[in-house]
């Protein structure tokens, strides 16, 4: 796969230099109302770390919604001079899929607002899907221009190199509720094109359970660098996930780098099952973790893999803080610390 030259597009990686990062805080007309104190926590925790680096752009549910917003961070000591709060309705908190996913355009930043059906049709998600046109209504993305582009894709489901390679998941793309007229080769020139792709790199295998993204890539393999992959390894024979991440390891011992040599593959540890009230397993894993300026989030569970997850991401990015964020609370609604996240990078939102 070649990009068009004319298309000037990139992709940029994560660790790339960053304005901020959007948050949709939660609210209690949402599915996280039994659980929206302790959440509210991880929120305000997410928001000090991020604000200690960078900018935070927060949706907020109306005015009410924003002045306890304002306490709670205000009682945190955040640095509210670095806090944009904007009102827009939202179902959710799911950031990272309902976010604008940021292509830089000839050197120039382009928010790119795709459709977002719910995770294929799974839950309501028509007021998450208004939330990049409202927030560039509102002026939070300043200059910088929003393209509405009618195809469902969600920013969980991609990883990017930054040099013109993306990683996704068969099962999530070629999923019947998101684009299902287009068969994989169509979805493939469609990526290269809104991405300026050189090559799409697809797994066949892994998932987790809990998980109702139909196995978006943020939470099994993600890249540190551009020749490094870390990824969930379930070492346990008797665990059902055994066998789909062994054949998901075995496909990423497969692939190449962009320069033909394989990836350097880090294995991040396996927390120990939990479960929610219904029985149901909750999806824990260190692979959703967030790079900002500076540092590198990384979601904790409470597990005695903690520690390890927390070295063995601070060795994939040398020179960065490490710092751990107790998400347990956000796997009781199947997603974690990167789920709820999505980066601004530098160019992006509206200046001082």
């Amino acid at each position: 796969m070649e990009p068009d030259p004319a298309m000037s597009r990139r992709l940029p990686a994560e660790w790339e230099p960053q304005d901020g990062v959007l948050l949709t805080w939660p609210h209690d007309g949402g599915d996280w109302r039994p659980w929206l104190a302790e959440v509210d926590g991880v929120y305000v925790e997410l928001a000090r770390a991020i604000t200690a680096r960078e900018r935070l752009l927060v949706g907020v549910r109306d005015a009410t919604h924003r002045a306890h917003v304002e306490r709670l961070l205000g009682q945190a000591g955040v640095a509210l001079e670095r806090v944009v709060l904007a009102t827009v309705a939202s179902n959710d908190s799911w950031a990272r899929d309902h976010g604008p996913i940021t292509v830089f355009e000839h050197g120039r930043a382009r928010l790119l607002d795709f459709v977002f059906n719910g995770w294929g049709g799974k839950y309501e998600a028509a007021l998450d899907d208004r939330i990049v046109a409202e927030l560039a209504r509102a002026g939070a993305f300043g200059a910088t221009p929003r393209e509405r582009i009618g195809f469902v894709l969600e920013g969980g489901a991609i990883e990017s190199d930054g040099a013109g390679t993306l990683l996704t998941t068969a099962a999530c793309l070629l999923s019947p509720g998101r684009n299902p007229t287009l068969a994989r080769a169509d979805i493939e020139r469609r990526l290269g094109g809104f991405f300026g792709l050189r090559r799409v790199l697809w797994l066949e295998h892994g998932a987790l359970e809990g998980d109702d993204t139909d196995s978006h890539i943020d939470t099994l393999a993600r890249f540190c660098d551009p020749s490094t992959i870390a990824y969930v390894r379930c070492e346990d024979r008797a665990d059902p996930h055994f066998a789909g991440l062994e054949a998901m390891e075995r496909e990423l011992h497969a692939l190449r780098d962009a320069h033909g040599a394989p990836y350097r593959l880090v294995p991040l540890p396996w927390p120990a099952a939990r479960f929610g009230d219904d029985g149901r397993r909750l999806p824990a894993t260190y692979a959703n973790f967030l790079v900002i300026n500076g540092a590198v989030l990384v979601p904790t569970y409470r597990d005695g893999a903690d520690q390890r997850a927390l070295a063995t991401l601070g060795a994939c990015f040398p020179g960065r803080a490490v710092v751990a964020i107790d998400c347990l609370a956000l796997i009781r609604q199947y997603g974690s610390l990167h789920c709820v996240t999505m980066q601004l990078p530098a160019g992006v939102m509206a200046p001082l």
